[in-house]
């Protein structure tokens, strides 16, 4: 199955969040056939890491965005938990502090872009300056507006200089989001991630729809395309996400460097 194909957001079209099934699994039906395709998955998603690593010369970023409860934390424990930890460096974006305000909306996420060699993943992103801040009119709509312009040149810049994007947007359905925040309220283990905000929050979530499809709209490119996975079933989210950065990775023909001496001439005693 080509997941990529299936979830992109083709560069110049338009994005109905409706008429995405956030429950479609792509005809497969059994749980346990998509975590036995996920296990196959990181045993060579292991492999081409290290073959990033070794190169030494490229980078993946991957962005997770979802609405709250959409399973971004989800994600990264059971698709990038498993990988080597010293190649991966989550970040997540909160509510930016005195020092990040002071400077441009982007200056703090340019600061988290994975090093050459390394697969970074941000949990939240420099979407939620187009996202929240426009939902929350936290800044005028003349300064917001302009970002989508700024991030794409941000984008075209990092993957100028080596940088792979994917960029999954966590499709869920509101109704899935309620039986999570339960689930929370419910699970004594678990209340500790249920925020009040988050109930208020819902009450925004026709507006943060718009919001969303403007973004992937104006925001999927060619170059760091947007992938509207479907959600509500965790693991296929987990396997779907997993899919589209093997291929990726695949296709970026990563090899292990030739050495600078040659092997013959060393003998170890």
């Amino acid at each position: 199955m080509d997941f990529a194909r299936r979830f992109i957001v083709r560069p110049g079209t338009k994005v109905d969040l409706r008429k995405r099934d956030p429950r479609d699994s792509a005809g497969l039906k059994r749980k346990k056939d998509g975590e036995v395709a996920l296990a196959k998955n990181l045993k060579r998603l292991l492999e081409l890491q290290y073959l990033l690593y070794a190169e030494g010369k490229r980078s993946v970023l991957i962005i997770l965005q979802a609405m709250d409860a959409g399973g971004k934390d989800g994600t990264i424990r059971h698709v990038l938990g498993p990988l080597n930890p010293q190649g991966v460096r989550v970040t997540s974006f909160k509510a930016p502090n005195d020092v990040e305000l002071a400077h441009d909306f982007l200056w703090r996420i340019h600061h988290n872009v994975p090093r050459a060699g390394d697969i970074g993943v941000f949990n939240r992103s420099h979407y939620e300056d187009v996202l929240i801040v426009r939902v929350h009119n936290l800044v005028p709509r003349r300064v917001w507006s302009k970002r989508y312009r700024q991030i794409n040149d941000f984008e075209r810049l990092l993957v100028e200089s080596g940088v792979t994007i994917l960029k999954f947007f966590l499709h869920i359905s509101k109704e899935e989001q309620l039986d999570r925040f339960r689930a929370r309220l419910r699970q004594t283990h678990k209340r500790w991630k249920f925020n009040p905000a988050d109930s208020e929050e819902r009450k925004h979530w026709d507006a943060y729809q718009t919001a969303y499809k403007d973004a992937l709209e104006r925001c999927s490119k060619a170059r760091a395309p947007w992938f509207i996975i479907p959600a509500d079933r965790k693991w296929f989210r987990n396997l779907a996400v997993s899919q589209i950065l093997l291929e990726t990775m695949e296709k970026m023909k990563l090899k292990v460097p030739a050495p600078k001496f040659k092997a013959a001439d060393f003998h170890l005693d």
